[in-house]
């Protein structure tokens, strides 16, 4: 009969957790839900970041709840009540703090990107957004469990002398990298080059390297101290826009006005049809040299970004190429002319 009782007293605590995880379950779906269809209504941006920060957090705070309730529905002793209440209230903080963290890495992040300038959105502002937040939350904590949090700050700041000490090459990358941000002179997007000869798109810049997308599509991770002490060309800083020259060279029989005339064409044409080209500029053709077996020139254009030079730089020669043949316009093979004495006499031989 004891047991049976006994049964029956734990059954009710039990149902009432089920009860309270399936309501939040229920809860957070139907809220989600609610906010993205006000998100499609409003286009208010915000609504996403609220709906990722809500992810899973009803499910936490109605079992919580739940679990407060069931516990008062237990006869225990008041000691062990007092501790279980505070693990749950533990684990409540805990939870909020997560919300808050989340929901301050999506609210920096929505600002960034609306804002540009030093906030770019990149994983070290967002880590350093939500470690902040869990801080104050782990603070808090023990502030709830009774424990003086004046020591553990102080504890803090004596163990963080000795880490900085220890971990003087990752708080150098750290630092380095929120220098970098700070400077505006490297932003995820950007297509760089470093002096080392490593070149593409930044992809990400975290606390200790940022991570470069290379044209074959592999990722370059450089530590950021050695990206702040290195010289780097930004392709993308203060204005995309990029003229490419094209060298070319036509024989000695051409006539040059026409010639530049047909190339001027040809790069107008390029330009206004291919994807990246600059259509509103003016091609250039500018004359540099007299070469072995050629005039040499460089046909100017203008691309929107670095990598739209390629494309454009592709077309180009072809049309070019089959426009000169098209016209008559020899592109000479490079001719070189050899005097040989032997023998009591000359002999000449051209080689090309």
């Amino acid at each position: 009969m004891t047991e049976i009782l006994v049964r029956h007293m734990y059954i009710l605590p039990l149902l009432l957790l089920a009860a309270g995880f399936f309501c939040g379950l229920a809860a957070d779906v139907l809220a989600r839900r609610f906010l993205r269809r006000i998100v499609r209504r409003t286009g208010w941006e915000g609504g996403n970041v609220l709906v990722t920060a809500l992810r899973r957090m009803g499910i936490y705070w109605f079992t919580a709840a739940a679990a407060y309730v069931a516990l008062h529905a237990v006869p225990l002793s008041v000691h062990l009540t007092g501790i279980l209440e505070k693990g749950i209230l533990v684990l409540v903080i805990l939870s909020v703090s997560f919300f808050f963290a989340r929901l301050t890495v999506g609210v920096v992040n929505l600002y960034s990107s609306r804002a540009g300038g030093v906030f770019v959105t990149t994983t070290l502002f967002a880590n350093i957004a939500k470690g902040l937040v869990l801080l104050l939350g782990f603070l808090v904590i023990l502030q709830t469990l009774g424990i003086s949090i004046t020591p553990v700050l102080t504890a803090l700041g004596v163990g963080g002398l000795a880490a900085a000490l220890a971990l003087q090459d990752t708080l150098s990358n750290l630092f380095s990298g929120i220098q970098i941000i700070a400077s505006r002179q490297i932003r995820p997007g950007d297509y760089v080059k470093l002096a080392g000869g490593e070149e593409g798109v930044v992809h990400d810049i975290t606390w200790r390297s940022t991570t470069i997308r290379a044209m074959p599509n592999n990722m370059i991770v450089i530590p950021n101290a050695e990206l702040a002490k290195t010289r780097i060309t930004n392709f993308d800083l203060g204005e995309s826009e990029m003229s490419i020259v094209i060298p070319v060279g036509v024989s000695y029989g051409s006539d040059l006005e026409r010639v530049e005339k047909i190339t001027v064409d040809v790069a107008k044409e390029v330009l206004g049809e291919i994807e990246g080209g600059v259509p509103e500029f003016e091609p250039l053709v500018r004359f540099n040299a007299f070469g072995d077996s050629s005039i040499n020139f460089n046909a100017v254009l203008r691309v929107r970004s670095y990598t739209d030079q390629f494309p454009v730089r592709h077309e180009f020669i072809k049309r070019l190429f089959r426009r000169y043949r098209e016209e008559g316009i020899e592109i000479p093979f490079p001719i070189r002319t050899i005097y040989m004495k032997g023998g009591g006499k000359e002999d000449q031989r051209s080689d090309s």
